[in-house]
């Protein structure tokens, strides 16, 4: 059964006609909940379940009785911290979306979760991640924006399954010579960080098709950047770019290279053979 009382203005549950555990939808998107009421913890066949927008302080560890959850969304509230017993929703399998909230520490527990494929925690206060995040074999896309981390754990090189990596407006650094164990990433976003220097192992990434590292601090490329064969998109806009690789000439599908605002880039002569490719040069 679906039940769907988004935008409803509740604090509480309203009487349900049906017994609590026919319920496997609920959707209380757009409330005022400040915790998850007892009810819904008693919904033991849930699968889906929505409190995104609304007043939440807290997680409960009694979340562990809706052991059949596949997607939960506890989006935009106030959440403060994450209980252990996140990591005993081993069902969860689609979504877990835990973006913009209050969160500073994410408990390793979460780990357990080998069955996850979309894990949002932007929008966070976040310094630091997990070791135990390599245990999230099933990821396929993880978003980790908008947070304050100032380095990412080389447990990350157990995602082997992971398309996409979103790290846009952190404190970064540098990043750790994990990708030769990403073999399936797609779509690594960096942007807005602090990047001094890019892992000669991204190179082992050959399924790669955006990468974007705009408004860093990046002055060279490693050379290997030219086995990125399937690349369509480069943004290196705002960096300190002194050169690029000749070896940039290897992407013979680049479609698109932003190099702007770069204020002492050395313009190599063979730039005009990439336009002659069909990439757009953006100077």
């Amino acid at each position: 059964m679906n039940l769907d009382w988004s935008h409803s203005k509740l604090a509480a549950m309203p009487d349900l006609d049906q017994p609590l555990h026919e319920v496997t939808e609920l959707n209380l998107y757009d409330n005022q909940f400040g915790s998850i009421p007892e009810e819904v913890l008693q919904m033991h066949n849930l699968e889906i379940l929505n409190l995104s927008v609304n007043m939440l302080h807290t997680i409960s560890p009694g979340i562990t009785a809706l052991h059949k959850l596949k997607m939960i969304d506890f989006g935009h509230n106030q959440i403060e911290s994450v209980p252990a017993e996140i990591g005993k929703l081993a069902q969860l399998e689609d979504y877990l979306y835990l973006h913009n909230n209050r969160l500073h520490t994410i408990p390793p527990e979460i780990g357990q979760l080998s069955k996850l494929k979309y894990l949002n925690l932007s929008d966070n206060s976040l310094t630091e991640l997990p070791d135990e995040l390599n245990g999230l074999a099933g990821m396929v896309e993880l978003r980790i924006m908008n947070n304050q981390l100032t380095g990412l754990p080389e447990a990350f090189g157990g995602l082997e399954n992971l398309r996409e990596l979103h790290l846009k407006n952190n404190r970064l650094s540098g990043l750790p010579e994990i990708f030769g164990g990403l073999p399936l990433l797609r779509v690594l976003d960096a942007e807005d960080n602090e990047l001094l220097q890019v892992p000669e192992s991204l190179s082992e990434c050959t399924r790669l098709r955006r990468l974007n590292l705009r408004n860093n601090r990046l002055s060279v490329l490693p050379e290997g950047i030219g086995s990125l064969t399937n690349l369509l998109e480069l943004d290196l806009r705002s960096n300190h770019l002194l050169e690029i690789p000749e070896s940039l000439l290897e992407i013979k599908g680049l479609e698109r290279l932003d190099l702007r605002w770069n204020h002492k880039l050395n313009l190599p002569g063979w730039l005009h053979q990439l336009e002659d490719n069909g990439c757009i040069v953006y100077l």
